[in-house]
């Protein structure tokens, strides 16, 4: 059994408290003026976002010091504080300026020893093409923390599943996206690829197509139980496990594990933090997860949070504890690599893991 510490949070006993976590994947933003761009009744996804629509330093710092040993976090692109007063390409080097403000101030060590965005995911229109160089330059000049780029392809056939937020199909097949992402390899640069599990396809050819260039899955591929998927999880599941088996085995892929307490999983299917226990969370995560980690390794594995949008379903401290359940029965140095150190290597913190 877990060791366990008389502290509690939401009515749990933190698990493990000395386990040292790098959490490899959150936001920060404040999404409150954007929120009328969505008329109610909001897509599931956008009224998660809403309820935790100001996420910043403060919010995030509350959560990892609630018990749990998070020694640092990367921060994730999702659109937040871009340049007003700057062109569509270079908007966005506003979003790793103020990450960038966030982990200088958590540096300070005022807020104690955890380190907060040690690294940066970025974004920049891939589309562009070889025209992604300048903005990715940018980019890196913006902030010494900054490792790499996210961009989203998710989309689906049908609209209920993402709303507003359906990307073009094909994304990643695309001839000049491919142009821009041969950059991320030629300037050190990592790839966080989020999209669904009927498009893990596209993914997987491009990552045979870049055999050298880091790429990161996030969420466990997403797999779907909303909309038309509803209720068809099981139903879904060898065919999600059959394309993760397959980028198992592309040496250049890691994989995040989390992401499936979004509305997109419905594991749960109700929020806002559903009230259920870490055994419960495990339970119905379990299969998802062991998979993953079969498919890819734990030197190849990373948990994540995908805070504060898995909010949607747990509170952080059970959340971690959740994850810690589902590590059980881990070695040491398998716990190790998938609490901290995949994250550290791939992000390039692994300074991180010597004074954590």
């Amino acid at each position: 059994m877990a060791e366990t510490t008389p502290q509690q949070t939401v009515g749990e006993a933190i698990l493990e408290p000395d386990l040292k976590i790098i959490d490899p994947h959150h936001h920060l933003w404040d999404l409150r003026p954007l929120l009328s761009h969505f008329p109610e009744p909001r897509h599931p996804f956008i009224e998660a976002i809403a309820r935790s629509a100001y996420y910043t330093f403060g919010d995030l710092y509350a959560d990892v010091t609630g018990g749990h040993n998070v020694i640092g976090t990367v921060f994730m692109e999702c659109g937040a504080f871009y340049r007003a007063d700057a062109n569509d390409a270079l908007k966005v080097v506003g979003e790793v300026e103020y990450v960038n403000g966030v982990a200088a101030q958590s540096a300070s060590g005022l807020y104690g020893p955890g380190r907060l965005c040690a690294a940066i995911i970025g974004h920049a229109d891939l589309r562009l093409g070889d025209g992604a160089a300048p903005v990715l330059e940018a980019l890196r000049s913006a902030s010494p923390r900054f490792k790499g780029i996210r961009h989203s392809a998710s989309w689906d056939a049908d609209p209920n599943v993402l709303g507003s937020l359906n990307s073009a199909p094909g994304l990643y097949l695309d001839a000049t996206f491919r142009e821009g992402f041969a950059h991320l390899g030629r300037m050190g640069l990592t790839f966080d690829a989020w999209l669904l599990e009927p498009q893990l396809g596209d993914v997987l050819s491009l990552a045979r197509a870049f055999p050298d260039q880091p790429i990161v899955l996030d969420h466990c591929g997403s797999p779907l139980g909303m909309a038309s998927y509803h209720g068809k999880l099981h139903e879904r599941f060898d065919t999600w496990r059959t394309s993760i088996k397959a980028l198992g085995e592309c040496p250049n892929v890691t994989i995040k594990l989390g992401g499936l307490a979004m509305s997109f999983a419905g594991m749960p299917d109700h929020g806002p933090e559903a009230g259920l226990s870490s055994e419960t969370l495990a339970a119905m995560w379990r299969p998802y997860i062991e998979t993953c980690i079969d498919a890819f390794g734990p030197t190849r594995a990373m948990f994540e949070s995908n805070y504060p949008v898995d909010k949607w379903g747990a509170s952080y401290a059970t959340l971690w504890n959740a994850l810690k359940r589902l590590a059980h029965g881990a070695s040491a140095e398998e716990k190790t690599a998938l609490f901290a150190g995949t994250a550290a290597r791939v992000y390039g913190i692994e300074h991180l893991l010597e004074h954590g």
